[in-house]
């Protein structure tokens, strides 16, 4: 038997060689689109956390105008503690001074050799 010599055509491709080019173009697809959610994923976050940090900047905003406005609620309120001490000592010496001038008065009353009593 003589050695026989096979001549593939240019225009053919062998069956394995093509089956094999499918699977690496499918596999190619696929990871596009896996490509393609991702970064629609990253760019979804993106979004998620540009809203996060504004939310964060409001309400840190929004702490320092409390903390500001607790601030001036604190000063009001000593200001008025210290008024109302005032005050309180005063009415204290008022008190005091009446319940001198009652003592006074009735010691003078009781008393019958009280000079006003002679007077009277």
């Amino acid at each position: 038997m003589a050695p026989t010599i096979a001549v593939s055509s240019a225009h053919t491709k062998p069956h394995h060689v093509s089956e094999g080019a499918d699977v690496l173009k499918k596999r190619n697809e696929e990871l596009e689109k896996e490509l393609k959610r991702s970064l629609e994923r990253e760019d979804k976050m993106k979004k998620e956390l540009e809203r996060a940090w504004e939310r964060l900047r409001v309400a840190e905003e929004a702490e320092e105008r409390l903390c500001s406005q607790l601030g001036e609620l604190e000063a009001e309120a000593v200001d008025q503690a210290r008024a109302y001490r005032v005050r309180t000592m005063s009415l204290m010496e008022q008190l005091h001074s009446a319940h001198k001038l009652l003592e006074e008065t009735s010691i003078s009353l009781s008393n019958p050799q009280s000079p006003l009593r002679g007077h009277v």
